[in-house]
């Protein structure tokens, strides 16, 4: 699935099969689900999971918070518009 694809598939009631959390937490992110996002986020415990997961604190608002997941998931902090970097974390998780 390409970008275009999954920014797509947000308008369906259901995320696309075959998703790891992450990628289903953007989904959710996507149609304005923070909390479903965030637990998806949370329940993937690896550098991606991470990466989201400091996405959606920045989103909240939380940039203290945030930062420590950029750290866990080795990435820096982003300062891009939330909708760049929501297409920056899709792209690269799908592939």
């Amino acid at each position: 699935m390409d970008i275009a694809a999954f920014r797509s598939s947000t308008a369906s009631d259901t995320p696309p099969a075959g998703l790891d959390k992450a990628l289903t937490a953007l989904w959710h992110d996507a149609r304005g689900d923070w909390d479903t996002a965030h637990k998806l986020a949370q329940a993937q415990h690896d550098e991606t999971g991470a990466w989201v997961h400091a996405y959606l604190h920045r989103v909240e608002g939380d940039l203290p918070n945030a930062g420590y997941w950029y750290r866990r998931a080795g990435k820096p902090a982003s300062t891009a518009p939330l909708t760049a970097e929501w297409e920056e974390i899709a792209t690269a998780l799908l592939g």
